[in-house]
């Protein structure tokens, strides 16, 4: 096995479940089969590039990857006013950003939920997955889809969810699932129901969550680590909480001019989050702080660590760390941009969708 290979695999996650797991499959040489699911629930913002590196990462290391657009999912959630077609327009979009993001789409299998859908075998899944775990689990998982145990009481269709998404991992006959820590309670309970089902036990790759530009607040005692993650985690359902991959430039620049970044503080720190997982995984891995010479003259910073350590330190000011991250995370966005500002279709579509969560 190369150790290259398991390297660019397990490169910017949070965790693993489990490595050895993960070293086994790959050393028996077979071909191994993985996905991730989105909810097409609004725009594309930056958090969602930490997930979208990864599947590169796992498409380059020889992974055959099925993306999942999970649009019965976010039809289920409430999402876009439960606008079914605006739901699926939104799923090509993200899609479209995908591959401008610099992902090789010719080798990754685009799956639309409403597929499964049509499979008896599929809802027959659902149903055993239901039957091999107890209501209290399925509603802790709710915060899988952003919701909390107590809105099952409101929609009852929210209990669906859980069970579709281990039934999903089933269905697809995968060896790992990939998504962000929030998906870590359905993942978790899809390892624990596939013993009873007689099923392949999933390898969960989880990505890190980019918290939201308002920053993190005291975490109470006793509160679920994983929950209090997902409640600070940047959200499309918070505009002004989150920086969006079609934000014009002045607009990424005025959100991390209000963003949270108090001097010398690292935990929860949306700037530094934004250097540490998108700006230090591209390309060119640089970040350059521009500053009069009074106030130590322009610095090149080659690696998150020497960042960290010089904001820790208090050897880099706030202001000048969000400005040069505006630069930065412009460069990285512009691309994208272009790419959806070439199709009319894409414009207006960013357009309505802005309008749907707003309202």
């Amino acid at each position: 096995m190369s150790q290259n290979r398991l390297q660019l695999i397990i490169r910017n996650t949070e965790e693993i479940v489990t490595l050895d797991e993960l070293r086994q499959k790959l050393e028996s040489g077979e071909q191994l089969k993985g996905y991730i699911g989105f909810e097409p629930s609004g725009l594309f913002h930056i958090g969602w590039m930490i997930w979208a590196y990864k599947l590169r990462d796992l498409v380059n290391a020889g992974i055959k990857m099925n993306v999942l657009v999970a649009t019965w999912h976010a039809w289920i959630n409430d999402k876009l006013g439960g606008d079914l077609e605006l739901i699926r327009k939104a799923g090509d979009l993200t899609i479209e950003i995908l591959r401008a993001l610099g992902v090789d789409m010719s080798k990754v299998n685009v799956i639309d939920a409403e597929e499964f859908a049509k499979d008896k075998d599929y809802w027959a899944l659902v149903l055993k997955v239901a039957k091999g775990t107890s209501l209290a689990r399925i509603k802790r998982a709710l915060t899988i889809m952003g919701r909390k145990a107590e809105e099952a009481e409101i929609d009852a269709s929210k209990l669906i969810y859980p069970a579709m998404q281990v039934a999903d991992i089933f269905y697809q006959d995968l060896d790992i699932a990939l998504g962000g820590t929030d998906q870590r309670k359905a993942h978790m309970l899809a390892r624990d129901v596939a013993e009873k089902l007689g099923r392949k036990k999933v390898i969960a790759i989880h990505t890190p969550l980019l918290v939201g530009l308002q920053g993190g607040q005291r975490m109470e005692a006793g509160v679920d680590r994983d929950d209090y993650m997902s409640a600070i985690k940047m959200s499309k359902s918070k505009p002004e909480n989150a920086i969006f991959v079609t934000d014009p430039p002045e607009v990424v620049e005025s959100k991390l001019k209000q963003a949270y970044c108090p001097k010398g503080v690292v935990e929860d720190n949306p700037v530094l989050q934004i250097n540490k997982y998108i700006i230090f995984h591209t390309e060119n891995p640089r970040l350059v702080v521009e500053r009069d010479p009074k106030y130590g003259g322009t610095v090149v910073f080659e690696s998150y660590e020497d960042l960290e350590r010089a904001f820790a330190e208090g050897k880099l000011h706030p202001l000048d760390l969000k400005a040069a991250t505006s630069r930065k995370l412009n460069e990285i966005l512009d691309p994208i941009r272009k790419s959806i500002e070439r199709k009319s279709e894409y414009v207006e579509l960013v357009r309505r969708i802005e309008k749907s969560v707003t309202r």
